[in-house]
């Protein structure tokens, strides 16, 4: 039994370490490492289970050493559960990644419609639920581009709408979005997807490739207030995607309440979708309720 208390306390010192050193470990084989990063706040799960074990091993040194990754965990993702989300926004923005193969697109609009969004960024787009979207959000939304997947709904003029060059077809725009307050550069992207495969690991070379492409784009973008929205394929903590979120700033984890996980909708367990921002301050931060796609709808009020 002492014995087996004292694997338990290995297991718990090891779990700690790499809950401590996960933002800083190369990226290994399969990327695994960006895969422990991506869903990192369900080590949790872990501590749990090492906690039973210790209990059932009846192990005081087991149970113990349990304390020393629940220490961590709560000192890295305790914050995450307090609510930040304030008042004194004058800008909201909301990101959705609608599904291609979304079964009720009407849906979906009018709850983007319904948002009470300046801007409604929409990814993955589908060519039949154009007309569709445009429709729905016409009434609300008096300025519009769509290129390809990618589109934009905003209640202020947009300016310098051009893609932005990330993969082989269109999967980001860049638009000037001339609020009240002044100018502001927006960023909406879909990077390449991701796959978890038994041969290959966690598949992420084109959606970083992607994230470099894009993170080129905004560190060249002349205008000082900055939001990065999207469909990442990533989280925040994804060392891979540092080249593109370093220098940005996480609007839920700055001004959200909880995780605020996104995929998948009916049962969320990955912040997968983001908005990042630069030279604004987010005062709050939240998902909306499903409406039919497979990804939860972020949304951030921005004080410009």
């Amino acid at each position: 039994m002492g014995r087996r208390g004292r694997l338990i306390a290995g297991a718990a010192a090891v779990l700690a370490a790499v809950m401590v050193l996960g933002p800083w470990l190369p990226g290994g084989p399969l990327n695994l490492v960006s895969l422990w990063q991506t869903v990192l706040p369900w080590s949790g799960l872990g501590i749990a289970l090492l906690l039973l074990l210790a209990a059932l091993r009846r192990s005081a040194l087991a149970a113990v050493a349990v304390l020393l990754p629940a220490l961590v965990w709560s000192v890295l993702f305790a914050p995450a559960l307090v609510d930040k989300r304030a008042g004194g926004g004058d800008f909201t923005v909301v990101s959705h990644n609608v599904n291609e193969d979304n079964p009720d697109p009407r849906r979906t609009a009018r709850a983007l419609a319904g948002s009470g969004a300046d801007v409604v960024a929409v990814e993955e787009l589908a060519g039949r639920a154009q007309e569709t979207y445009r429709r729905e959000l016409a009434a609300t939304y008096a300025h519009s581009e769509v290129h390809g997947g990618i589109a934009l709904w905003s209640k202020y003029p947009l300016q310098d709408v051009e893609p932005v060059e990330i993969m082989p077809w269109t999967r980001a725009l860049r638009a000037t979005v001339l609020t009240p307050k002044g100018p502001l550069a927006l960023y909406t992207a879909h990077l390449a997807s991701v796959r978890v495969r038994p041969d290959a690991g966690f598949t992420t070379a084109a959606r970083n490739e992607a994230a470099a492409k894009l993170a080129a784009a905004v560190h060249s973008e002349p205008l000082t207030r900055i939001v990065v929205v999207g469909d990442l394929n990533g989280s925040f903590d994804d060392s891979a995607l540092h080249p593109l979120t370093g220098p940005l700033r996480s609007a839920q984890q700055e001004a959200g309440d909880g995780f605020g996980f996104t995929w998948p909708a009916p049962f969320p367990v990955v912040r997968i979708d983001q908005i990042l921002v630069k030279g604004v301050t987010a005062r709050s931060a939240w998902t909306l309720p499903d409406t039919g796609s497979d990804h939860l709808p972020v949304a951030a009020s921005l004080k410009l």
